[in-house]
Parts: structure tokens; C-alpha cells; sequence
């Protein structure tokens, strides 16, 4: 059930009170505590020490569209990128876990997907979304200035389509947010998953009709590569290894 602080559209909840609205859980279920993900924290954690993380990489990170991106450093490169996407998670975890995820490695640039689980499980409001992006954007910023960020965004499914006029809306806000700061790009991965008709393409999806299969994944390639290459290319490090996780 989504927590009654969070579903009236006149409120404007900054970032940081949005964090302790979820955090919190205004006396929702426990699953919202961000303390869930400790595990996959301590995950990360072992992979860089088995393989440290180099500065001046891209950091991937979001939700479970980015953690099953499989093939996310084989489709962006030369690009060197680290993938930091972790389950379930919203945008409040992003924000309790940004230390862990993005700010330790001092990318010079970080690719954001969440939304998803924002609007489509929790009934989040666009207004609100936008709300923890731009808190993102000003956590980030405050100990990276120049690091750019781009904002993935929030896709069509078959499952969650009925919240997909509230993910447009959020989509055209932080569109509009990002063309106010030239360190901020939105990239539109949602048009391109849309048929004819405007609905869902149907063979994009694995069988839950949300997360996305290889064919999802190739048309996300086809446009954030192309995006990315034309901004980041010119600041790829020569000393950092096209493996880098």
C-alpha cells in the first residue's frame, strides 16, 4: 500500500524528506527500508577488491533494468563503464546508497534508472520523482561538480501500463529539468520500446511482461551507446581498462 504522505499531488516533498518518507515507511512495510540492500553493498564491495574500480569511469546504477543488463560493458564499449544496478530498488535507496554506489569511485559521468518501481509499485507522483532526482543531482554535484549525469528514461511494460501516464509525465519533467544544466542529459529509451499503436511492443519483454529480454535490451543499446559515445568518448581516460566492473 503506498504510504498517504505520498499521494497528493499539490505536495512538493523535497529529496531529503522524501528519503525519510521511505526510509520510514510513514508505517509502510519494512521492504522499504533501504538497509535491505546491505547485502548487495557488501557484494560490490567484494568484487572491487578482487577488481578495483579505476576513477574516471561511467557508473551504471539503478534498478533491476540495469542489473540485468548483462551485457551492459560489452554494448558500451570502449567505453569504460561499472555497473551498480541493484535489484528492486527506487529512488530513495539510490540516494541512502550514493556513497557505495557512485561517489567513492568519482566517475566522471553516472547513468541513472529509476522510476520504475517509484511510480509502478509505489504509486509515487511524477512532481515526486522529480522531487529525488533532483536531490540525486545535488548530492552528486556537491562532491563532483563537474561529473555529468544522464537520467534513463522511465520505461513502457505490459505490466505497469497502466501507470504509464504518470511515467510520461515524470519522463517530461526530468527532460526539462536536464535542459536547464548542461551537466545533466535525458536519454529516451521509452519512445523506442512503444509499437505503432503507441502501447508496449510485446516480444521485448521476458514473461513477468516487465523486465526486459535481449531484444529490450538491443534497442536500449541502439540508443544510450550512441548518446554516450558522442559525450563521453572525447573523456575516456587511455589508462582505464575496457573491463572495469
Amino acid at each position: 500500500m503506498v504510504p498517504k504522505c505520498l499521494r497528493s499531488r499539490r505536495s512538493r516533498i523535497s529529496g531529503f524528506l522524501l528519503l525519510g518518507i521511505l526510509v520510514s515507511g510513514c508505517g509502510a512495510a519494512g521492504a522499504q527500508n533501504p538497509d535491505r540492500w546491505e547485502g548487495a553493498m557488501q557484494d560490490f564491495e567484494v568484487e572491487e577488491a578482487a577488481t578495483p574500480v579505476p576513477p574516471g569511469a561511467i557508473v551504471f546504477t539503478g534498478s533491476s533494468s540495469v542489473r540485468l543488463w548483462t551485457t551492459l560493458q560489452e554494448d558500451m564499449a570502449p567505453l569504460t563503464v561499472i555497473q551498480r544496478g541493484f535489484g528492486g530498488s527506487v529512488m530513495a535507496d539510490a540516494l541512502y546508497w550514493i556513497d557505495t554506489l557512485v561517489l567513492k569511485h568519482r566517475p566522471r559521468a553516472v547513468v541513472l534508472y529509476e522510476g520504475d518501481n517509484d511510480i509502478g509499485s509505489l504509486g509515487m507522483r511524477a512532481e515526486e520523482l522529480l522531487e529525488g532526482y533532483e536531490t540525486f543531482v545535488m548530492r552528486v554535484h556537491e562532491a563532483l561538480p563537474d561529473t555529468r549525469i544522464y537520467f534513463l528514461a522511465v520505461k513502457p511494460s505490459i505490466l505497469r501500463w497502466d501507470t504509464w501516464a504518470e511515467m510520461k509525465q515524470a519522463n517530461d519533467l526530468i527532460r526539462q529539468a536536464s535542459e536547464a544544466d548542461s551537466r545533466l542529459f535525458f536519454i529516451d529509451v521509452a519512445s523506442p520500446m512503444l509499437d505503432g499503436t503507441g502501447e508496449p511492443i510485446s516480444d521485448i519483454f521476458v514473461e513477468d511482461d516487465l523486465h526486459m529480454n535481449a531484444k529490450g535490451y538491443e534497442i536500449w543499446t541502439s540508443v544510450v551507446r550512441p548518446f554516450l559515445m558522442d559525450i563521453e568518448r572525447a573523456h575516456e581516460p587511455t589508462d582505464l581498462p575496457i573491463d572495469a566492473r
